[in-house]
């Protein structure tokens, strides 16, 4: 397994960016495992072999999906949404008056729950918006999540984790034992796939950005150049969310803080060089 296990990361890394730390490998046992099993194979190692062998195969991609944490909740971590909410919407739409044109982009959206919490907060806060050019893009890596994103199906384990129940009763239908989100707001989302470790495509010039609690999977070099990149597509008025935890300290110095706790809001300091 020491072998395969060296291959696993290495492969993941160059994929998809995502570092896999030493001493991991029960982690990549238990979510390559059921690869394992769906593809017939005997072991891990084989898997290893098989992708050895092969190039670009469905199995490539397999394996980057089983690898990639796709852990997020609706109105996560409750005060970025009411920064959004309180301060940083009102004052884009102020800025925006002319326009009537707002772009967000949420860079590694897993299952939806972050672009979707976004658009019942513009939805229920924001009717002066309803003639506006609201424009949200969502992207993942992962095809599995973004198929179960557009769906806009979610469990009742799901829903529970940060959905308030009035919103709840007023943006789902229960089906089952799921809930299915309603038409207009799955409609003010468009999901995509792209690997941020890649080239970049259908990204526009954007007034917030999302990229939350994604680049603490990344080694040093692919933080600096995806926040390189982001700075080039943020307006200069524009907002860049991470998660509580992460920074852009060391990593890029055009973004500055915003002091509200917990938030991870960042603003472009407009002092580097805009390719």
């Amino acid at each position: 397994m020491d072998t395969s296990f060296e291959f696993v990361r290495e492969f993941v890394r160059n994929e998809a960016g995502i570092v896999i730390e030493a001493g991991k490998e029960y982690l990549v046992e238990s979510r390559l495992a059921p690869i394992v099993r769906s593809e017939g194979l005997a072991s891990i190692d084989a898997l290893v072999q098989t992708l050895r062998g092969s190039r670009q195969t469905e199995l490539h991609r397999k394996v980057v999906d089983a690898m990639t944490t796709n852990e997020t909740t609706f109105f996560r971590d409750i005060d970025p949404f009411e920064l959004l909410r309180t301060d940083l919407l009102p004052k884009l739409i102020n800025a925006r008056r002319l326009s009537k044109r707002l772009t967000i982009w949420y860079a590694a959206s897993s299952t939806g729950q972050e672009p979707y919490s976004v658009s019942i907060l513009l939805r229920e806060h924001f009717p002066e918006l309803k003639d506006w050019r609201i424009e949200q893009v969502a992207t993942d890596i992962c095809r599995k999540a973004l198929d179960r994103a557009r769906a806009g199906r979610y469990s009742q384990l799901e829903v529970n984790r940060g959905m308030p129940a009035k919103l709840l009763l007023r943006y789902f239908d229960k089906q089952g034992l799921e809930w299915q989100l309603k038409d207009d707001i799955r409609s003010m989302v468009t999901f995509h796939e792209m690997n941020l470790n890649g080239a970049w495509s259908r990204i526009p010039q954007c007034d917030i950005v999302f990229i939350r609690n994604v680049m603490i999977y990344f080694d040093v070099a692919a933080k600096q150049r995806i926040l390189g990149k982001i700075y080039d597509l943020l307006r200069p008025d524009g907002y860049l969310f991470l998660g509580a935890a992460e920074s852009t300290m060391n990593l890029d110095e055009r973004y500055v803080r915003m002091p509200v706790n917990r938030a991870g809001c960042y603003l472009p300091t407009g002092t580097g060089t805009r390719t």
